[in-house]
């Protein structure tokens, strides 16, 4: 209660409270500054995770080249520690996107992406590429990433998993150019200014990203670097599993499948383009299955899309010989792998207070991050244990995407038991 001498002092005078935070502007879904943010977002995710999704390119340029000596499995580490990289940054990130906002992470990201790039383009030995490509650009891709997504949630409630699933094609766009680009790059300048060339371009994007990002929540005070009391949130801590299951085995396809079409005979230009045929339907997926979920639920279009990514890599690359088998495969995986990465940060959203969301979603991937570690060296030491045979490869893809989806279920039966239900 104030006292007499309060009341006497005039209002603008009156000590502020700095413990609590200000209050966000009322709520607009969407508007100029959220639309605006979708676009930035997606020329941030088109350099920075266009760029992961292409790392297949490089997979096979350095079987080839550079790392000839080194097995599969031994050069898949180097896009695992930058996923590990990426993903583990997110606690982080997200802490200081609630003290600063979005501008100055992807200002500092931009630079740090361009300069990993540079650095890769110069790089000829395996520590070198590790450090370059793997640490460095996972630092630049997570300061670029989380922002990004985290800021454009909070510019929607309704149709938020529409704007988070178009800023998260993006990385289905970059995914279709940069190995189509790398690959014509590679032969005709040579490794070291096809990354140059691809690092302006991944700078140009950054630009237009920081000047279009912004965030409806005002900065204010960070929470704890780790959040355990999400932990005791049983929903979140199931997703978070679920996540980490299925993301051992969502990656490898986009690792392998240039290397594996070429063991059946396809030119090494029509296998870059299965890639980016399986980012194209990624486009698609990240999109379509987005604006879906905001009508039939989230959960009800995660799950299935999970489900039937881990069904299509178990029943048809098992039996994909030729290139018109390969790419009908890759179609399909494209399509139902792009709404598992477009619906994590809506899912994530839809159990978490709004002023959560950031740190929440910085906490996941922290936590998937190990998975996204160790998930493609797996397969590639199965490959090397089978002598080249993809069949545990496959088998370690499938299974582990089938019981991501499971887990995820578990979730959205807590949440509403019946299986009809909007959740």
């Amino acid at each position: 209660m104030s006292s007499a001498s309060d009341r006497s002092i005039p209002p603008a005078l009156q000590p502020v409270n700095t413990e609590k935070p200000p209050a966000p502007p009322p709520f607009i879904e969407g508007g100029l500054r959220g639309y605006m943010t979708v676009l930035g977002a997606f020329f941030a995710l088109f350099a920075a995770f266009g760029q992961s999704m292409a790392f297949g390119s490089f997979q096979l340029w350095y079987a080839q080249n550079q790392l000839v000596d080194y097995t599969a499995s031994q050069i898949s580490w180097i896009g695992s520690v930058q996923l590990w990289v990426f993903f583990i940054s997110g606690g982080a990130i997200g802490r200081l996107f609630d003290a600063y906002g979005p501008t100055l992470l992807l200002a500092s990201g931009t630079i740090i992406l361009t300069f990993s790039l540079m650095m890769t383009s110069l790089a000829a030995k395996y520590y070198e590429l590790i450090l370059a490509q793997g640490v460095v650009f996972g630092i630049g891709f997570g300061l670029l990433f989380f922002p990004s997504m985290s800021a454009t949630a909070t510019h929607f409630m309704r149709y938020r998993a529409t704007a988070l699933g178009v800023a998260v094609a993006g990385s289905s766009v970059g995914g279709v150019v940069f190995p189509i680009m790398l690959q014509q790059l590679f032969n005709k300048v040579g490794f070291g200014w096809a990354v140059r060339i691809s690092a302006f371009v991944c700078l140009a994007c950054g630009i237009i990203a920081t000047a279009l990002v912004s965030s409806r929540l005002p900065k204010r005070k960070p929470g704890p670097w780790f959040d355990v009391s999400s932990l005791r949130d049983a929903n979140y801590a199931i997703f978070v599993l679920g996540s980490s299951i299925a993301c051992l085995g969502i990656f490898v396809p986009m690792y392998y499948v240039v290397q594996y079409a070429e063991g059946y005979h396809v030119s090494q230009t029509l296998a870059f383009g299965i890639l980016s045929i399986m980012n194209a339907g990624s486009v698609f997926g990240r999109i379509v299955p987005s604006i879906m979920a905001d009508r039939v639920g989230r959960f009800n279009t995660l799950v299935p899309s999970t489900a039937l990514t881990a069904v299509f890599t178990l029943a048809l690359w098992f039996h994909a010989h030729d290139l018109a088998s390969i790419t009908i495969y890759s179609v399909f995986y494209g399509i139902f792998s792009g709404s598992w990465f477009a619906l994590q940060t809506s899912c994530i959203a839809q159990i978490s207070r709004m002023e959560k969301i950031g740190v929440r979603m910085g906490m996941a991937y922290s936590l998937v991050s190990f998975s996204a570690l160790v998930g493609e060296p797996i397969a590639g030491a199965i490959l090397t244990r089978d002598n080249g045979s993809y069949t545990g490869l496959i088998v370690f893809t499938g299974v582990s995407l089938l019981l991501g989806s499971l887990v995820t279920l578990t979730v959205k039966l807590r949440i509403n038991a019946s299986l009809l239900a909007k959740v």
